[in-house]
C-alpha cells in the first residue's frame, strides 16, 4: 500500500497538464477554423462584388445597345463628324423619350456616359466611353462598378450604310400593281426574288391580275381597305383564284418607306451635252452626256451609252431600236410633280452592263453600282426584250407592254399613284443574289452595327 501511495503522490498534476494541453490545441483549432471561415465569407463577399459588378457592366451594356441601334447618320456627314452626330443623336433621343436617368456629354475625341445607378445595396452602377478609331468604326467601353471594383467590356461599332427593305421585293410601288394577258413575274434563284409590295394608298384597287398572269412569290400591301383580285386562270405562290388571295396576299402589310432619289449625285460626273443639230440620233455612241431640256430626241439603230446619261426636263426620250447600256439613265425631274412631258420610251432591244465594266478612264463612275435607270417625275415604258438590266429601276411611272422582259438584278421602283400596268406577253425574271443592298444615287443613312465578336474584357 505504501508503494501505491509513493506512485501516485509523484505523479500529481499530470491529469491536469494534460486537461490543459488538449484545451490549447483545442483552442486552436477553433481559431483555425474561425480563421478560415472568415477567409471564406470574405472571398465569398469579393467573388459576390466581382459578379455584381460584372452584371453591372453587362447590364450597361445592354442599355448601350438599345440606344446605340437607334442612332442614324445622314448619308452626307463627313467622316470627322460621325462622332459629334452620335452624340447629338443619342441625346436628342435620349430627350425625345424622357430619359433622365442616362445622360451623355462630348469632349473630342470622346463622348462620355456618366455613372448610371443601377442597384443601390451595392452602389452598382455603369458608366461608358465613346470614340472613334477610324472612319469605319467606334469603340464603346463599358465600365461596371460594385463599391470600389471595376470591371470593363470592350465592343466596337462599325458605322455602314442601312439596308433599305424596300430593295427586298422584286416591285415596290406606291400605285397599284395591273397585270393583263399572259405576264410572268418569277425569281431567277428563289421565289422570294418574285416578292412584291404595294401601297397604294388611294385606290382600293391595288392590285389585279387578268388572263393568265404569274406573280411567283408574294404580295405585301399595306392598303387595309385594298381588295384584291385574281382571275382563275392566274397566280400568285403557285395559287390560282381566291386561294391565291387568301394564302399569298397579305392586305396588312407594315408600310415601308420608299428610298429618296437624288439624280443630282451623278451630275457631276457629264462632261458632254447632245447637241440635235449637229449630233446624229442614228448608230450613235453617246458617253457622260447630257440632253438638254426641250430636245425630245428618238434615237434608232444601234445605240451605246456609256457612264452617265443625265437627261433635263421636258424631255420625251425614245428609242427604238438596239440600246446598249453601260452606265446608268437619270431623269432630273421633280418627285412630287411628275410630268406627261416626260417619258423615257424603250421600243426596241436592251441590254445593259454594270458601270463596273466600263475602263479606268472613267474614274469613279465605276464605283455607282445597283442602279440602271433613276427617273423622279418621268414615266418609263419598255417594250422590248433586254437580256439584263444590271441594277434597280426607279421611275414616277413604269409600264411594260408587248412582249418586254428579261432578268432585272434589282428592284423595280414605282414612285406614282397611277397603275404600274405589265400588259401582254411580258416575262419579268429577278436575281437577286449578287444586288448592291443600296444602289447608288438613293438617300440613305449610316447605322451602327454591333460587331459581336471584338467582345473582350481588357485588365486595367
Amino acid at each position: 500500500m505504501a508503494l501505491i501511495k509513493n506512485v501516485l503522490q509523484n505523479r500529481r498534476g499530470a491529469v491536469l497538464i494534460i486537461s490543459m494541453i488538449f484545451v490549447l490545441i483545442l483552442s486552436s483549432l477553433a481559431v483555425s477554423l474561425a480563421t478560415m471561415s472568415g477567409t471564406n465569407v470574405q472571398l465569398a463577399s469579393n467573388q459576390h462584388k466581382l459578379n455584381s459588378t460584372l452584371s453591372a457592366a453587362h447590364s450597361g451594356l445592354e442599355a448601350m445597345r438599345y440606344w446605340m441601334d437607334r442612332i442614324t447618320i445622314p448619308d452626307s456627314t463627313s467622316p470627322s463628324n460621325y462622332l459629334s452626330t452620335v452624340f447629338s443623336s443619342l441625346q436628342n433621343d435620349l430627350a425625345a423619350n424622357s430619359i433622365t436617368n442616362i445622360s451623355a456629354s462630348y469632349s473630342s475625341p470622346i463622348i462620355t456616359i456618366p455613372p448610371v445607378m443601377l442597384a443601390t445595396p451595392d452602389n452598382m452602377n455603369f458608366e461608358a466611353t465613346i470614340e472613334q478609331l477610324n472612319n469605319n468604326t467606334l469603340q464603346m467601353d463599358v465600365i461596371g462598378r460594385s463599391d470600389q471594383i471595376t470591371r470593363t467590356i470592350r465592343v466596337n461599332y462599325n458605322i455602314a450604310p442601312k439596308k433599305h427593305p424596300i430593295f427586298d421585293y422584286g416591285i415596290a410601288t406606291k400605285g397599284p400593281l395591273h397585270l393583263q394577258g399572259s405576264t410572268e413575274v418569277n425569281g431567277l434563284n428563289d421565289t422570294s426574288e418574285a416578292n412584291v409590295y404595294i401601297e397604294s394608298t388611294n385606290n382600293n384597287d391595288a392590285l389585279s391580275l387578268t388572263g393568265n398572269c404569274t406573280i411567283a412569290g408574294n404580295v405585301s400591301i399595306s392598303n387595309l381597305s385594298a381588295n384584291p383580285s385574281v382571275s382563275n386562270s392566274s397566280s400568285i405562290g403557285g395559287e390560282t383564284g381566291q386561294d391565291a388571295i387568301d394564302n399569298h396576299v397579305n392586305i396588312e402589310a407594315t408600310s415601308t418607306d420608299f428610298p429618296i432619289p437624288d439624280p443630282a449625285a451623278f451630275e457631276h460626273y457629264v462632261v458632254n451635252t447632245f447637241d440635235p443639230a449637229t449630233d446624229t440620233t442614228t448608230d450613235m455612241t453617246l458617253e457622260n452626256i447630257r440632253i438638254p431640256a426641250g430636245t425630245d430626241p428618238h434615237f434608232s439603230g444601234h445605240v451605246t451609252l456609256k457612264g452617265i446619261v443625265f437627261i433635263e426636263t421636258p424631255n420625251i426620250v425614245e428609242f427604238t431600236g438596239n440600246t446598249e447600256i453601260i452606265g446608268i439613265i437619270i431623269g432630273d425631274g421633280d418627285l412630287d410633280y411628275p410630268s406627261d412631258d416626260n417619258q423615257l420610251i424603250f421600243r426596241g432591244n436592251v441590254d445593259s452592263s454594270s458601270v463596273s465594266q466600263l475602263d479606268a478612264t472613267f474614274g469613279d463612275i465605276t464605283q455607282e453600282t445597283g442602279t440602271f435607270l433613276m427617273a423622279p417625275g418621268f414615266d418609263a415604258s419598255f417594250g422590248g426584250s433586254f437580256n439584263t438590266i444590271n441594277g434597280a429601276i426607279a421611275a414616277s411611272g413604269i409600264e411594260f407592254f408587248g412582249n418586254a422582259g428579261g432578268t432585272v438584278n434589282g428592284s423595280i421602283i414605282n414612285y406614282g399613284e397611277d397603275p404600274m400596268t405589265l400588259v401582254g406577253s411580258v416575262d419579268l425574271v429577278f436575281n437577286r443574289s449578287e444586288i448592291t443592298e443600296n444602289p447608288a444615287g438613293f438617300e440613305t443613312s449610316m447605322v451602327l452595327e454591333f460587331q459581336t465578336d471584338t467582345y473582350s474584357e481588357p485588365v486595367p
